[in-house]
């Protein structure tokens, strides 16, 4: 994983190398970094897998909502586990896999709602959920979530 690391640096400096050169370095530059930040080896906290699940809420839920988690630490996503619909009734499609340094007592979530399945579409906004968790295993109340903005409101 280091030596992957290493080279993709060598590789992205190869190939910005001769832009930067040409650019005036009296303008301020813009540094964009990863969010795949090792944070393990950044914090020397292990990192742990968490299982999430879903208790419904029909107020919210409707025909069906779909959830993406939207990654903030000490938490991220893993690319299977992100998205999940949830059904009225309590079903589900997808799970919530995330990967934590500690256990979260927060989750955001990005929402709309639809029908099962439906195709991906633009979503609401944010929901903020308090969460409880037991050993690996979050329990994500639906009714304990709050609605932020809207995403147009966000400036």
């Amino acid at each position: 994983m280091k030596r992957t690391c290493f080279l993709l640096v060598i590789i992205v400096s190869m190939i910005t190398g001769g832009a930067f050169s040409a650019t005036d370095m009296s303008k301020p530059r813009v540094s964009l970094f990863s969010t795949s930040t090792d944070w393990q080896a950044l914090t020397g906290l292990q990192l742990n897998q968490y299982h999430g699940t879903f208790i419904t809420n029909t107020k919210l839920v409707a025909k069906g909502l779909e959830l993406y988690y939207l990654d903030s630490f000490p938490c991220y996503g893993l690319g299977y586990g992100v998205r999940v619909w949830v059904g009225p009734d309590g079903s589900h499609d997808g799970t919530l896999n995330i990967v934590c340094l500690y256990p979260p007592k927060q989750l955001n979530f990005a929402y709309r709602n639809s029908k099962q399945n439906a195709d991906q579409g633009i979503s609401t906004g944010m929901l903020v959920c308090n969460v409880d968790v037991n050993g690996r295993d979050i329990e994500i109340n639906l009714s304990k979530c709050d609605k932020s903005k809207n995403w147009s409101e966000y400036k």
